[in-house]
């Protein structure tokens, strides 16, 4: 997705496939170990045909929000974006407010390696305060950083509309035997 073509309605069709393709194999791998780790769980509360539109959806925002940061900026705006980071970022959106106390068993190296469980609205809120951090410190080094916080957006709002519609469904009543 060439953002400085969408922004002048060609090629609207790489806004969906940008987000399949990805710059090399770790790129493809990082963003498998997150949808890998998130995903189920999201598309359980979902379902199947909910997660696959959450997930465009999610990554249309992303690519909306890139859109948004390199639109004044010529030499930016011409740079192609690919990667589904962005739509993988809504998924981590919805696992954190639906899962927030879940525990993500993460890697940690300091003085010896071992295995922690962090509670995921910890591991994610750290990851989303990351990609700010990168936003402020100038950082992009050809990372769309705004469209991870896009996505990441995105996924919380959809999830609170998805919780709270869960909360408000009457619960079936339970079998009366006689």
């Amino acid at each position: 997705m060439v953002p400085w073509l969408i922004m002048r309605g060609q090629s609207l069709h790489t806004l969906f496939t940008s987000m399949f393709l990805h710059a090399d194999i770790l790129h493809l791998f990082f963003n498998m170990v997150y949808l890998y780790i998130f995903g189920d769980n999201v598309e359980d509360a979902f379902g199947h045909v909910g997660y696959a539109a959450f997930y465009l959806f999610s990554g249309l925002v992303a690519s909306a929000a890139h859109l948004l940061s390199v639109m004044n900026d010529v030499w930016e705006s011409s740079i192609p974006t690919i990667g589904a980071s962005g739509a993988i970022s809504g998924v981590l959106g919805a696992y954190i407010v639906l899962y927030p106390r879940a525990r993500v068993l993460t890697l940690v190296i300091y003085y010896f390696i071992t295995i922690v469980p962090i509670p995921a609205f910890y591991f994610l809120g750290f990851w989303f305060l990351l990609q700010f951090l990168y936003v402020l410190l100038g950082s992009a080094a050809g990372v769309a950083y705004w469209a991870h916080i896009g996505g990441f957006v995105a996924g919380v709002a959809i999830a609170l509309l998805v919780r709270r519609r869960r909360k408000r469904r009457p619960q079936p009543l339970a079998p009366s035997y006689i």
